[in-house]
């Protein structure tokens, strides 16, 4: 059967516009179709329209792909394209990630006027942030600081610590990169410093199941480093049931044949962290990631969740 026309849903940002750019470039060199057979289709969701309100207060991570998937489910677009990280432990019924691209930087961006790193901050500085996983994380590095609550896009949060409302911000180092404003990080916070979100990096290609004729398109373009680390740390998050109201993170990488993952939970004050490390073989990377996750849950569980 041929494809006559693909409808990409994504979100309307300049970061989710590029995503989706990359996503149709990548069908092109697939398919032998005229590019304005694919349409990129801008959806709002509930997490663009609410965005005087901390994600952790109005429902957690659904909120950026609720819109889209119906959108799917509804067959008003074909595919949806989403930053991994957003996505929740579970995806709707009938509805599957087919492909994955290559992981960018899966690092958090420390960037300031002021300061080279977040132990560098003077005492008392304000640190733009609504994320809980990083607000937990560096109040257990320096209690001293004063968050700031910080939602927007990635250029609006820039505007916002050059206009001073800030000392620091904490972004992640793929959208910098893939918006081409790598110059605006201070310093890259490594990964054994500071675990990043589940799924950072990573840019997923949602469909639905039943949808046969895109399905070995999308299988295609799926980079399988990036597919086993993601499978590894979604079971992290599965198996935790984990939501914008949980500070939990982790991170899965493949080095000479051998799968490797740290993931941890913390308190919201940053008191106490409970970790969980995995190596192992690739085909193992579910089961790691649900292992670590009820290793945690069993340090931890009673006062994280």
């Amino acid at each position: 059967m041929q494809i006559s026309q693909i409808r990409i849903g994504t979100r309307g940002s300049r970061l989710a516009i590029i995503q989706a750019q990359e996503v149709k470039s990548r069908l092109l060199t697939t398919l032998d179709i005229d590019p304005a057979q694919i349409d990129i289709v801008t959806i709002v969701t509930s997490g663009d329209r609410f965005k005087d309100r901390n994600l952790s207060e109005i429902g957690g991570k659904g909120l950026f792909t609720k819109e889209i998937e119906e959108a799917l489910e509804s067959k008003t677009i074909d595919l949806a394209v989403h930053s991994m990280k957003d996505l929740p432990a579970y995806l709707p019924d009938g509805l599957v990630i087919a492909g994955l691209l290559p992981r960018e930087d899966p690092r958090d961006a420390f960037v300031s006027q002021v300061a080279q790193c977040v132990d560098d901050l003077p005492l008392g500085a304000r640190i733009g942030s609504s994320s809980v996983r990083r607000i937990a994380q560096i109040k257990r590095r320096r209690t001293d600081l004063v968050f700031t609550g910080f939602r927007g896009n990635v250029d609006t949060r820039l505007k916002k610590l050059k206009a001073g409302e800030v000392e620091a911000t904490l972004l992640a180092c793929a959208g910098l990169n893939r918006l081409g404003l790598q110059g605006e990080i201070t310093s890259a916070i490594e990964v054994e410093d500071m675990l990043p979100a589940l799924g950072q990096g990573a840019i997923g290609v949602e469909m639905r199941v039943d949808n046969h004729l895109l399905r070995d398109v999308t299988n295609n373009m799926n980079d399988e480093a990036t597919a086993i680390a993601i499978a590894c740390e979604r079971a992290f998050l599965q198996e935790l049931d984990g939501s914008c109201k949980t500070p939990i993170a982790g991170h899965a990488h493949l080095s000479e044949g051998r799968l490797y993952f740290h993931g941890e939970t913390l308190t919201p004050d940053g008191s106490q962290v409970f970790t969980a490390a995995r190596e192992g073989l690739p085909a193992e990377a579910e089961a790691m990631g649900k292992d670590a996750g009820t290793e945690v849950k069993r340090k931890g569980g009673h006062i994280v969740f």
